[in-house]
């Protein structure tokens, strides 16, 4: 698949570091609205005629295209010029792909921006952290739009229609964008992954579930909270508790994570949509079948995100208020989803814990806080949580193929090889993987959130078009009074 790649090259990419390897300049080379249980994938997907495992045909499987878009911290762990002054220096993303990569899993490699003035600085960061790190990782061979030097807004759409139907685009770009760039995929045939919100609207939302169906590719949001053991171990004691009673939620970021997020923070999106998500989708899945949201509610605080951000209107904490509804005995229980980026800097980057109540028992997790602590001169005193991202080598290699951060972007890896293979349809991967078509409750949550912010706190109920257990919301309205 590379040597492909390298023989389809556009005129104006070059080799990068001399050894004629694809680094190509400018990270480029990702009707009417269904029901809501046909979108929570309670009802079969039409798919196209299935292909024979290349196995059976005598050929060995080709490991699929990945276009990563996006070139900020989670995927390059480069900020600013530099690297990041958070727990993801190396970039998580682009690290992952090129281990994929080196393991069989993924073939050509790509990456896409909007800005190829900074290219150069990101490819000496990215042979600093990683080339000149781990054995075996080549940063080189990855395959950049737009060219050197070009700003381009819109790179991803050349940068999809250059990689081949069955690959698959990885979006990690400002919330406001997913939707556009994610569509664009879908519409190439690729199959798709898209970081915590997937979109903003339960209109877009329900608008990008159809259209995966109608090209027959994976849509997936990546949410590695349920890969971590301690969460799925949580959730399976969870669903055994009884009905639904009680359940918080904190999460937060320190507030000179502003200066990261200056671009977007209060301009396309908020604090809710960016952190909340993690916790709301978790809730979410452990209640799946068991009960539904039927009321939301908002408030916030102001006050230090505005003086950071020059003057930008935006709040400094969000707090979503959530009613639920059991299906088992009728009776309501209610969530509170917290999440900040005004926290000061601690032992942990980001604050993260919950506590569950059932009526048969509760769970209490601290998730940032593993038992794990380190001391040394010259650095912090930190809480550091291996079991998420390892990027501390193992003899002199990359050896964090467990961690939950990894195999969430391995797992949908495999699921596109799958797919693609004609072993698996994509329908066979709700339940499985976080498909969009599943998660759609948690996208109403945080939008009916946002409206009741504007709203000066008004509760906004959810709406649905069946009393069946697995159906997913199809609209929101005010509440009555």
């Amino acid at each position: 698949v590379l040597a492909q790649g390298l023989a389809g090259e556009a005129p104006g990419r070059r080799a990068f570091g001399g050894r004629g390897r694809m680094f190509s300049s400018a990270w480029g080379p990702l009707a009417r609205r269904a029901s809501c249980a046909a979108a929570a994938g309670t009802v079969s997907v039409l798919v196209g005629r299935r292909r024979a495992p290349a196995s059976a045909e005598g050929k060995p499987p080709v490991p699929p295209g990945c276009l990563m878009v996006g070139t900020g911290e989670y995927v390059t762990g480069f900020v600013d010029g530099g690297a990041a002054q958070s727990d993801k220096g190396t970039g998580v993303l682009g690290l992952v792909c090129l281990d994929l990569r080196s393991r069989g899993k993924i073939g050509r490699l790509g990456m896409c921006g909007t800005n190829g003035k900074k290219l150069p600085a990101l490819r000496a960061h990215m042979q600093k952290v990683l080339g000149e790190v781990y054995e075996g990782i080549d940063p080189s061979i990855i395959e950049t739009f737009p060219a050197d030097g070009v700003v381009k807004r819109d790179a991803y759409k050349e940068a999809a229609a250059d990689f081949k139907p069955g690959d698959l685009a990885i979006i990690f770009t400002p919330d406001d964008t997913h939707y556009d760039i994610a569509m664009a995929c879908v519409e190439q045939g690729l199959h798709v992954m898209i970081t915590k919100p997937p979109v903003k609207t339960l209109k877009a939302h329900l608008e990008l579930v159809e259209a995966a169906k109608r090209k027959n590719v994976l849509c997936v949001a990546e949410l590695h909270k349920r890969f971590d053991p301690i969460y799925l171990d949580a959730r399976d004691r969870i669903r055994n508790l009884g009905p639904f009673s009680y359940y918080w939620a904190y999460m937060s970021q320190p507030k000179s994570q502003l200066e990261t997020f200056k671009a977007w923070a209060g301009k396309s999106s908020d604090i809710s949509y960016y952190l909340n998500s993690h916790h709301i989708d978790y809730h979410e899945w452990c209640l799946h079948g068991k009960a539904r949201p039927i009321r939301v509610t908002a408030h916030s605080s102001t006050g230090v995100a505005n003086k950071k951000l020059d003057g930008v209107e935006t709040e400094d904490t969000i707090t979503i208020v959530v009613d639920w509804k059991n299906f088992e005995d009728g009776s309501v229980g209610h969530g509170v989803y917290t999440s900040s980026w005004a926290a000061p800097k601690a032992d942990v980057h980001s604050q993260q814990r919950w506590f569950y109540m059932g009526q048969q028992g509760e769970v209490t997790v601290d998730q940032a806080h593993r038992g794990y602590t380190v001391a040394q001169d010259g650095a912090p005193f930190a809480s550091v949580n291996p079991l998420f991202w390892k990027p501390t080598p193992s003899g002199g290699k990359f050896s964090g193929q467990r961690t939950y951060g990894y195999i969430s972007f391995e797992a949908v890896v495999d699921a596109v090889a799958e797919v693609n293979s004609g072993r698996k349809s994509v329908a066979d991967f709700d339940g499985v993987i976080p498909t969009l078509g599943t998660i759609v409750g948690t996208t109403a949550i945080l939008e009916a959130g946002r409206k009741s912010l504007d709203a000066g706190g008004k509760a906004f109920e959810l709406v649905y078009d069946s009393d069946d257990r697995f159906a997913v919301p199809c609209g929101m309205r005010p509440a009555a009074i």
